[in-house]
């Protein structure tokens, strides 16, 4: 199959997820897009929204229509690391001999579902960084891997901080995806409002298993990326340092730090997934606009002076998306190698 053909296939499986997903969730279109982009590239997602928008449903109804295994973790304050990882239990065999065997946590799942992962303390939250980072969890002498794939979503709540624990930055950083759930439009609202009570129990056809879908990331990440799309994500993610020479006015004032190179990686692989499910050969600087706020957003850290001003990391963004200018012409027409 070549590469055209690929994208084809790819721009094929994207809707018939969208499909089976939308069998069970009303709107949300925006989501399900930015949550496969972080699928199809192998990156995390982190979902924030107020409670009763179904984002723990969007997310069952996502694994079910793959074929994976899906754990669901509750977190709550009384969550222990071993809650998560697993832990040795000793089996005395029939002669009295102890040996050590280990069980496995629900981390063990090709998804994770980490449910209002900010409830539990930042030592349980730790349980999850080796994990995310690194693919595998190591408990005592003894180190795991994890399946493959593997994905981590995380659900958040911003509106109820209280009794909650704030998620460090490096633990931030290491979401591929910052996603907010919203309100569904007025249309959409009318049209859950007269679906079935039993549309959460509606069958959905599984689509993709693990080899398919490890097949499809293999794709997305061969799309091309040209050397002036590079700088311009380059150049925007630098924009986002208060330090950096190039930041504009609005950033050194209201901004305490911006975002790391891992952002501006996970801002390339975005705009590849972006491209790839719109069937496009290679990415564009409009993938990278697109990909920009929920990439960056939980990685730009706000001061007083934003929050007296009414700012956010959202609004910053999109005054830098409108500011910061793509490279000259002259290295559009320079930028003739290709990255992948």
């Amino acid at each position: 199959m070549d590469f055209d053909q690929q994208l084809d296939a790819f721009k094929r499986v994207r809707d018939r997820l969208v499909g089976e997903v939308g069998k069970r969730i009303i709107g949300q279109r925006e989501t399900i897009d930015q949550m496969l982009a972080a699928l199809f590239t192998g990156g995390h997602c982190l979902l924030v929204g107020v409670p009763g928008l179904a984002k723990t449903l969007l997310v069952r109804s996502l694994a079910d229509a793959l074929d994976l295994s899906l754990k669901r973790i509750q977190f709550t304050p009384d969550l222990m690391p071993s809650d998560v990882t697993g832990t040795d239990v000793v089996d005395q065999a029939p002669d009295g001999r102890r040996t050590f065997r280990f069980v496995r946590g629900p981390v063990f799942a090709n998804l994770v579902l980490a449910d209002e992962i900010n409830r539990a303390p930042p030592r349980t939250q730790s349980a999850l960084l080796e994990a995310m980072q690194e693919r595998q969890v190591t408990v005592g002498q003894e180190t795991y891997a994890l399946p493959d794939p593997f994905f981590v979503i995380a659900t958040q709540n911003p509106i109820e901080q209280e009794g909650t624990y704030p998620l460090p930055e490096a633990q931030l950083d290491r979401f591929m995806l910052a996603i907010h759930v919203g309100y569904p439009s007025a249309a959409d609202e009318e049209r859950i409002l007269m679906a079935p009570a039993g549309t959460a129990d509606v069958p959905v056809d599984r689509v993709l298993d693990g080899q398919a879908v490890r097949d499809l990331q293999r794709a997305a990440l061969a799309v091309p990326v040209s050397r002036y799309v590079v700088a311009y994500a380059a150049k925007l993610v630098r924009a986002t340092r208060p330090t950096d020479p190039t930041a504009p006015d609005v950033v050194r004032e209201m901004v305490d730090w911006g975002a790391g190179p891992r952002a501006g990686q996970h801002l390339i692989l975005a705009g590849k997934a972006l491209a790839a499910v719109a069937g496009r050969a290679a990415v564009a600087t409009d993938d990278i606009r697109a990909a920009a706020v929920p990439v960056l957003r939980h990685r730009v850290a706000t001061n007083f002076a934003a929050e007296a001003a009414g700012l956010d990391s959202v609004a910053i963004l999109q005054r830098l998306l409108a500011e910061v200018p793509e490279p000259p012409v002259r290295e559009r027409a320079e930028a003739t190698v290709a990255l992948s």
